[in-house]
């Protein structure tokens, strides 16, 4: 089970560590779009936004639904919710590391 949590975390991550998926997913975030629609801003080609897609459907990110001659993608949101979780965790660390900032910094303030 543990490996299998990891896989899905890391296939998050590696999801959105390219810009061009995280505007893919801002995008359809909006509205679900098809894939010649998601393609229409970027200067690549349907076969690379494609490959995109594929990393974000591995990651669970968006699922593909065949409506007539099109394919429409659609955000899953729901995916990041690992990943959310990963990151809270480490979320007292940096506020504990900004409360002492703020702190020192304000007492260089006072003086």
């Amino acid at each position: 089970m543990v490996k299998s949590e990891s896989a899905g975390l890391d296939a998050v991550f590696h999801a959105l560590s390219d810009p061009t998926r995280r505007a893919i997913l801002r995008d359809i975030s909006v509205e679900q779009k098809t894939v010649g629609a998601i393609a229409r801003p970027y200067q690549m080609s349907l076969a690379a936004v494609s490959k995109h897609l594929k990393v974000l459907e591995a990651a669970k990110l968006v699922s593909r639904e065949r409506q007539g001659s099109f394919q429409v993608i659609r955000l899953n949101a729901a995916a990041m919710r690992t990943a959310i979780a990963w990151m809270r965790f480490y979320e007292r660390f940096w506020n504990d590391k900004l409360d002492s900032l703020q702190a020192l910094l304000e007492g260089e303030s006072d003086e």
